[in-house]
């Protein structure tokens, strides 16, 4: 039995878009050349990159869901250039430089795409603060420091006035301000991209996969009213990869959430006195995330659960409680829009390993994966599932070598019950410690 996403229709940025068009779904018996299975960031760079390199090929994108109602529409709109914060850890100064440039190829990417085929989805190339609240997070924001100065890259501090002045709030101590990162509204560009596939792209929505099996040479993936003959499969699916029998123990689902306002009045916008567009990531990662979006929505993100069963998880119980959590965190740096209400709360699943590391690569005869971002999807989506479609057809390119160098095997994890209770246990841990940074 697999486990399906279970998303529900909570999600902001999707409700916020003009109404899909009717879904294509999947029916009777389709045979393709290449087959991809998720249509998220990941499965949408690998669609369109096959079909660049065989355009006589036939490509079916499937996905259980409509585009950009999963993950990959569910983030908070960075687009981040710099390595994750745990990879910046690393000792090899190579390694991290080959991170930064798979994302910087993966943001031009994705900025070539939305002025080629004019995506309206918030893209703009502001870079992003890196916030601390007290003396944890200042400790965190000079260590911060060091690593960027290790790298080799530009930033600055901002002090608390001039940081006041762009947030509309005096909540933040300090930040460091990196220019390399673009926000957008991820929704809008990941049905956007979606919209504008090669022609050899076959896009099948609504259409869950419930089996996968090898038989006379060809992956046959079997849905509700039809299936998917192909003899190669690229999986694009992240931690959704497991419940196909791969990489079973090695992936654990998150869930982060967020809430966010209605678009602010202009008293109200008056009143809040910062700048619209701008994003804020915690310096203590347990942190709160902070946005304020292009059409003056304040976004909050700062809540993390362990979720076994993917959205089915998580009950209203659940949800009322993240969200009082983030109307505190509103409150705590907006107190002036008491007033101004949540319209929507959600989460999004992703996969994480135990040892941070991204699994890319080959599983068995023509199955190729690329799963666990480690909570960094749409940079790492589109450049893992671009190079994924290069690796199935045989390219040798150096951007391929460098992906090979930076990703590995995940860590297998404990058994159950230890696993569930670790994770909750560690969860709950990081939010106490940074109780003072949310």
């Amino acid at each position: 039995m697999i486990a399906l996403p279970n998303d529900d229709n909570s999600c902001g940025w999707y409700q916020a878009l003009p109404p899909a068009a009717p879904a294509t779904r999947l029916k009777g018996s389709q045979k393709a050349d290449y087959a991809v299975l998720g249509a998220g960031f990941a499965g949408l760079a690998a669609a369109r990159r096959l079909a660049e390199l065989k355009p006589d090929a036939r490509i079916v994108l499937v996905d259980a869901q409509r585009v950009a109602e999963g993950a990959s529409g569910r983030n908070s709109g960075f687009v981040i250039d710099l390595p994750h914060k745990f990879a910046l850890e690393h000792p090899d100064p190579v390694h991290k430089q080959k991170l930064l440039g798979l994302n910087r190829a993966a943001i031009a990417q994705l900025q070539g795409l939305v002025e080629r085929h004019g995506i309206d989805c918030q893209w703009s190339a502001v870079g992003k603060y890196q916030g601390a609240v007290g003396e944890r997070g200042i400790a965190f924001l000079e260590h911060f420091e060091h690593l960027m100065k290790d790298l080799g890259e530009p930033y600055h501090w901002v002090d608390k006035a001039e940081l006041g002045r762009v947030l509309g709030t005096g909540f933040y101590r300090q930040a460091i301000f990196t220019p390399g990162c673009y926000l957008m509204q991820p929704a809008a560009l990941v049905r956007g991209m979606a919209e504008h596939l090669p022609e050899n792209v076959e896009l099948l929505e609504q259409s869950p996969i419930r089996s996968l099996r090898r038989e006379g040479g060809l992956w046959r993936l079997q849905g509700d009213e039809g299936e998917i003959q192909a003899p190669t499969l690229l999986l694009g699916a992240s931690i959704f990869t497991r419940e196909f029998g791969y990489l079973k123990n090695r992936l654990l689902p998150v869930m982060t959430f967020a809430s966010w306002t209605r678009p602010l009045t202009d008293d109200e916008l008056t009143r809040y006195g910062g700048e619209l567009n701008w994003g804020l990531t915690p310096a203590d990662h347990a942190g709160t995330t902070l946005r304020m979006t292009a059409d003056r929505r304040i976004l909050i993100r700062n809540s993390y659960k362990h979720v076994p069963k993917y959205g089915a998880s998580v009950s209203e119980g659940m949800r009322s409680k993240i969200r009082a959590d983030h109307r505190k965190a509103f409150l705590d740096r907006y107190p002036e829009l008491a007033e101004v209400p949540f319209t929507h709360t959600w989460g999004g699943v992703y996969a994480i390993s135990r040892n941070f590391t991204n699994f890319f690569g080959e599983l068995e005869d023509g199955v190729y994966a690329s799963a666990c971002d480690n909570g960094v999807g749409a940079a790492w989506g589109t450049i893992s599932g671009t190079l994924l479609a290069e690796m199935a057809v045989g390219a040798d390119t150096q951007a391929l070598r460098d992906i090979r160098q930076v990703t590995g095997m995940p860590s297998l994890n404990p058994p159950e019950p230890f696993l569930g209770l670790g994770v909750k246990s560690r969860i709950r841990l990081a939010k106490w410690q940074s109780r003072s940074e949310l």
